[in-house]
């Protein structure tokens, strides 16, 4: 199966489904190019609501980390280097304003952290 959903979490199925397949993608074991499970086949085999999926996939498309192409499906887009690209861009603006307001780095890393994990 290609990712897994922890009813357990606290952290919501679609962000789990998000995450992982993010992970995936941008760690290279999805590579480029590789179709992804339609949303019901998905959604059935986590037994969860297509919804749920489609809330996921959504979002990584808006990442750019995949295509949709129509009643071809859902694929591995090759734009994963651009959103690393651009989450460095805002990691060098978040460490600027971290800086300009005077925060140490540890403080700047917790804010982080704790953004991440909500």
């Amino acid at each position: 199966m290609i990712v897994q959903v922890d009813s357990t979490s606290k952290v919501p199925p679609y962000e789990q489904v998000r995450s992982e397949l993010a992970r995936q993608i941008n760690d290279g074991t999805l590579a480029v190019g590789t179709k992804l499970p339609t949303v019901r086949s998905l959604a059935a085999d986590l037994g969860i609501a297509p919804n749920t999926i489609a809330r996921a996939y959504r979002e990584l498309e808006e990442a750019g980390l995949i295509e949709t192409r129509g009643r071809a499906g859902s694929f591995v887009g090759a734009s994963g280097d651009e959103s690393r690209r651009r989450a460095g861009e805002a990691a060098v603006g978040y460490a600027d304003t971290a800086r300009r307001l005077g925060l140490s780095t540890d403080e700047a890393l917790a804010i982080v952290t704790a953004a991440l994990r909500q």
